[in-house]
């Protein structure tokens, strides 16, 4: 094996490698000023890495095999005489010192935001005289304090100049409550404040609309003392006045003799039949690599790519309302630090990131992903009804779930893994509804009224896979099939109950939608290699889910930086660095550049090669009074399963055994004959 102090080439870089690699760029760059955004591994090109992982899975590594190069992407702004920020994105390699490959990304690109970006709008904010001439028109009462939310600034309208904005949502906190914890979101102003990132100050004052369905889009119609209409709307426990449940008694996960997977270099998950390295990275959070099941090969790489947030509301400035959680900011960025017995139960491995700051000081962000076991339900079972006995299993899966709060909303991804050889990708989304100002008494077609004088806006959150899959090998193809009835006929249905499956290869990249009404499955199979029960090829399938795409109209900014978005399913042609289903900078964009759409019209022949696809779903949010002030979960599942990858369900040996926790309830308990009768 491997030298113990070399790292592999999927591990995340190391603190002590990110200060190389920022060492580096400081010194290619003496005579300016040096803002760091990211410093972040990348990924070795296929090519390179793939022989590397046939010899590990071998067992064939020695400390004299050779290694891809292990690369740092740093990303950074050079401000130099003229204070002007230019954008680098620098390639290092980090293990011989040297640099690679030095590029100035210009417009249309926008950098990626940065944390600190943010905090210098709420600073010019607070310093801007402009801002407090506003906000004293506001006639906001004794004991309420502004609260600036920071925002990316959307995709410009066609005729506006380009610069780099950055926006805040403003409300007032009531402070006489006592608790910096208190919901300030119940109390929204009317105002967003502009800021110029190249010269840090407010260089306007947006104001929003505020009427009804019969002010349509006019302004103007907000009362002097629109803020007496509010009322409180709090989540955190002290302050709930109701109090909480007092009639809930503690769940436990109780795993006696520990968990069943094993961790080895903190990166290597191996669990029942599974095998797969979990990374990290600022943009896309957690992925996964090197996907194998029982030592045969699944899937070379997973992750959730991105996602964009489009707002329907037609008012100025919201038709720039649309976030791209994971290109605007990074969603490695935004990432919780998970607590056991909260975001994961039972027995808990957390893996650790490495965040920079601006000077390019790397730190320990610490359980960003958790990972564990779960119960859900049964797996399999069957009854002999001749002699009584069942025989039944749990469905057991093992859990890689990272959380990011962005802003208002927070979002919940998880990889499930099961033990018949099926992958779960679960997104939740929960958080508290973006919400604006509606005058006392009237309703929107814009969005719900959730609270008095609170509007919660129509919105989408709309989700993209990427699936680069590796079904027992690196050339695959992808099929439709689909199930359609067959006419009645004396020659094929002369009883009208036959229906036959149609299978049809995809050639080109392109392209596809759900179709329910057809129960289409999209089927990534591997033509060289057959089951030899079935005789067909081995193959890994997913059933589109058929949520709406999106709404936005094809001509308008937010359809053309978001052409991901506008169907179910993906395919395209493997290709080196195209990771982003959105492109690599979304920023700001007013197109989708160098995304999923500009790959798939390569039209790539995808016949038996190496493929990616990419799966896209949400939700199209028409939000509800129940979604406040802390809306409960959503949640969507997209469901990867074998078939005739296996010669028999590849969970039959699971053992049935009987859990010795379990209880009956008691006589006077909740479910008693006795307590029925009341």
């Amino acid at each position: 094996m491997a030298s113990k102090m070399t790292p592999h080439p999927l591990e995340p870089l190391s603190i002590e490698e990110c200060h190389r690699a920022r060492d580096i760029v400081l010194g290619a760059h003496k005579q300016s000023i040096l803002d760091f955004r990211s410093i972040s591994l990348e990924e070795p090109p296929k090519a390179q890495l793939q022989p590397f992982l046939d010899l590990e899975h071998a067992g064939k590594l020695t400390p004299a095999t050779p290694r891809p190069h292990r690369l740092a992407r740093v990303n950074y702004d050079v401000i130099g005489r003229d204070k002007i920020a230019k954008y680098y994105e620098t390639l290092i390699d980090v293990i011989n010192g040297a640099l690679v490959s030095n590029e100035v990304v210009e417009k249309p690109a926008h950098a990626a935001l940065t944390l600190s970006e943010f905090e210098t709008l709420t600073k010019a904010v607070a310093a801007s005289s402009v801002f407090k001439e506003e906000v004293t028109k506001l006639n906001i009462p004794e004991g309420f304090e502004v609260v600036v939310e920071p925002w990316p600034y959307g995709g410009p309208d066609g005729e506006e100049e380009y610069c780099r904005y950055f926006q805040a949502l403003c409300f007032a906190n009531d402070t006489r409550v006592g608790n910096p914890d208190s919901n300030f979101y119940a109390y929204p102003l009317p105002i967003i404040p502009i800021m110029d990132a190249r010269t840090k100050e407010i260089v306007r004052i947006d104001h929003l609309a505020t009427g009804g369905e019969e002010d349509g889009l006019n302004y103007g119609t907000r009362s002097e003392n629109f803020m007496n209409q509010y009322r409180s709307a709090e989540y955190v426990p002290e302050l709930l006045p109701q109090g909480l449940r007092k009639d809930m008694k503690p769940i436990n996960v109780v795993q006696p003799d520990g968990p069943s997977f094993k961790i080895t270099n903190e990166s290597l998950v191996e669990w029942q039949k599974w095998r797969f390295r979990v990374g990290f990275n600022f943009r896309e959070g957690a992925t996964l690599h090197n996907i194998t099941y029982d030592g045969r090969s699944v899937m070379y790489r997973l992750s959730v790519s991105e996602m964009t947030v489009p707002y329907a509301d037609p008012r100025a400035p919201f038709q720039r309302k649309q976030a791209f959680d994971f290109g605007d900011g990074g969603a490695g960025i935004c990432a919780n630090n998970l607590e056991l017995g909260c975001d994961c139960l039972g027995h808990i491995k957390y893996f650790d990131a490495v965040n920079v700051a601006n000077d390019g000081t790397a730190t320990v962000s610490p359980n960003v992903v958790c990972l564990h076991e779960q119960d859900n339900g049964i797996g399999w079972k069957h009854s002999n009804w001749r002699t009584g006995r069942a025989v039944v299993t749990r469905y057991r899966e093992l859990v890689v779930q990272f959380i990011i709060t962005l802003a208002n909303y927070e979002y919940i991804f998880a990889y499930k893994f099961d033990q018949s050889g099926g992958i779960m990708v679960e997104a939740r989304a929960t958080g508290i509804v973006s919400v604006v100002s509606i005058d006392a008494g009237k309703q929107s077609p814009y969005g719900n009224v959730v609270s008095p004088g609170v509007l919660a806006q129509n919105h989408q959150h709309i989700f993209a896979v990427r699936i680069d899959p590796a079904i027992d090998g690196a050339n695959n193809t992808v099929l439709t099939e689909e199930s359609h009835p067959v006419p009645t006929s004396a020659e094929r249905n002369p009883r009208g109950n036959l229906f036959e499956v149609v299978q049809n290869p995809v050639k080109k990249s392109q392209w596809l939608d759900a179709a329910p009404q057809h129960n289409r499955v999209i089927k990534i199979i591997n033509p060289s290699k057959i089951n030899p029960v079935s005789g067909h090829p081995v193959g890994y399938k997913f059933t589109p889910i058929p949520s709406q795409v999106l709404l936005a109209q094809p001509d308008s900014i937010q359809a053309r930086r978001a052409q991901f978005a506008k169907h179910h399913v993906w395919i395209s042609k493997y290709k080196d660095g195209e990771l982003f289903a959105g492109g690599r900078y979304t920023l700001q964009s007013q197109d989708e550049i160098g995304g999923v759409s500009d790959a798939v019209k390569r039209r790539d022949d995808v016949l038996n090669t190496d493929v990616v696809v990419w799966s896209c779903f949400g939700l199209t949010h028409n939000p509800r009074v129940e979604d406040w002030p802390v809306m409960p979960v959503d949640i969507f599942q997209l469901h990867l399963k074998p078939v005739d990858f296996f010669t028999e369900n590849p969970s039959i040996d699971v053992p049935s055994s009987r859990n010795l926790s379990s209880t009956l309830v008691k006589k006077d308990g909740c479910c008693s004959k006795e307590s029925s009768r009341l």
